[in-house]
């Protein structure tokens, strides 16, 4: 352990023994732990398990280069399933993503609710062009391929190419989110490479159409104090003109601030300020496109009554979700810590979380039936 203490910074947290006999220490180690990770090539960590026993968590190795992303994607893949499920009938998880194209790593929106950072990292690794261009063209050769590209994502449909201004100001910043509560001054979110790379793949022979399936971190193209409002403008016209399959899913989540806020979402008022951009769009350009909003319930902070606050606000615009995603813990995030300990880590202060089964079936069921009796959970 000194060898690898040695060579790079170590972080001591807090003993399993101490965390698993008091709720106030567990949630301190996790904020340690998260605060420590969102460095760019962070610490690694110590927990001392007893006297003579620690779990080691070796510090990250470098962020991974385009050059390197674009090695791995050159690779003999045949873009098919294994052949021993030939003759077994369609793949259901093949069938989603055999026409989807990953053209970034990484995700810098730091939801409470998501793993997704702790699995790829918070910082973006982007594919050239060059090599998204090649797996297109590869694509449209294979026989099941009729003309439609269903995505160019990743874990989020747009921070492809978003990279720190001055990275070596990331060595020190302990944000878990570079757009939550607001952009990071530090984050270059100029879209114009991504909007570029659209009108490329759609130039490709025998592609038809190419359709965003992967979500819209919409706050980024909204923010007054962006330095490239001309190209998030450009950005949305061309997703919104050509790229949407007839709905638009988006995650606003929830409505209510202190949701919000416990979730690190954008405020409901700057996602009704996309929506109106978008409605705005489709009647001058005559297009009948839909948003579908997606919301989570029974998430720390959230009542019955949030939920029926969610339910008017979107009603009003005319808005219903086709799915509400029932809030389940998810190991290594914050939310998740918060469900367990009943405090949030970095205010000390308790959080209210609906544990109650019904109750949470209540929550969910809030835009779907109109008949359950309510009053019993209501907060």
């Amino acid at each position: 352990m000194k060898s690898v203490a040695a060579e790079k910074e170590m972080i001591r947290l807090a003993s399993w023994d101490d965390c698993r006999k008091s709720k106030e220490v567990f949630a301190e180690s996790f904020r340690k732990f998260e605060e420590e990770s969102s460095r760019y090539n962070g610490p690694g960590f110590i927990q001392p398990h007893d006297e003579n026993r620690f779990v080691v968590v070796n510090p990250p190795g470098p962020a991974i280069t385009t050059e390197a992303l674009d090695a791995i994607y050159a690779l003999p893949y045949t873009m098919e399933p294994h052949p021993r499920y030939r003759n077994k009938g369609d793949i259901p998880a093949f069938e989603m993503i055999k026409n989807s194209i990953t053209i970034h790593r990484g995700c810098f929106g730091g939801c409470s609710f998501c793993a997704l950072t702790v699995h790829q990292g918070r910082f973006i690794t982007s594919r050239s062009h060059q090599s998204v261009l090649k797996e297109t063209k590869q694509l449209t050769d294979k026989p099941w391929f009729r003309g439609h590209i269903s995505d160019l994502g990743g874990p989020s449909a747009n921070m492809y190419g978003m990279t720190p201004l001055k990275t070596e100001l990331c060595h020190k910043c302990r944000r878990p989110s570079c757009i939550f509560p607001g952009i990071c001054k530090n984050l270059n979110d100029n879209p114009e490479s991504l909007t570029k790379l659209y009108r490329e793949v759609a130039a490709v022979k025998n592609v038809k159409k190419i359709t965003i399936g992967s979500g819209i971190r919409y706050d980024l193209h909204l923010s007054r104090k962006s330095s490239f409002m001309r190209q998030h403008k450009e950005y949305l016209e061309e997703l919104f003109d050509n790229h949407i399959s007839g709905y638009l899913k988006v995650a606003p989540e929830h409505s209510e601030p202190h949701v919000l806020s416990a979730m690190r979402k954008p405020s409901f008022e700057l996602f009704a300020e996309f929506y109106e951009m978008f409605r705005k769009f489709n009647h001058r350009k005559n297009k009948k496109q839909f948003m579908v909003p997606y919301i989570i319930s029974s998430h720390p902070e959230c009542t019955l009554g949030d939920m029926h606050m969610v339910k008017k606000k979107l009603n009003q615009m005319g808005l219903n979700p086709e799915q509400v995603q029932d809030f389940m813990p998810t190991p290594m995030t914050l939310s998740s810590v918060i469900f367990y300990s009943g405090i949030n880590p970095y205010t000390g202060k308790k959080v209210f979380t609906e544990k109650v089964p019904a109750a949470k079936k209540i929550q969910k069921s809030v835009f779907f039936e109109n008949n359950i009796k309510h009053n019993k959970y209501r907060k």
